[in-house]
């Protein structure tokens, strides 16, 4: 991140990702079905900062306003 502000995100992110992969865990044993499993329940959990949708329902209304 470039700005303060982003770091908290990112953060989070990390953390998010700590809860399938603890730290030292060697990320070169990681299967690509795996890391799909854990990416796909990351982004369908509900988040308090966006009304409590998941970022793919966020993600999918945005792309809904671009017509």
């Amino acid at each position: 991140p470039y700005s303060s502000w982003q770091r908290g995100s990112n953060e989070n992110a990390n953390g998010l990702l700590r809860e399938f992969f603890p730290k030292g865990y060697n990320f070169a044993q990681v299967t690509d079905a795996e890391l799909g499993r854990a990416l796909d329940l990351i982004n369908n959990r509900p988040r308090k900062c966006l009304g409590w949708k998941s970022t793919h329902e966020s993600f999918q209304d945005e792309l809904l306003h671009l017509d």
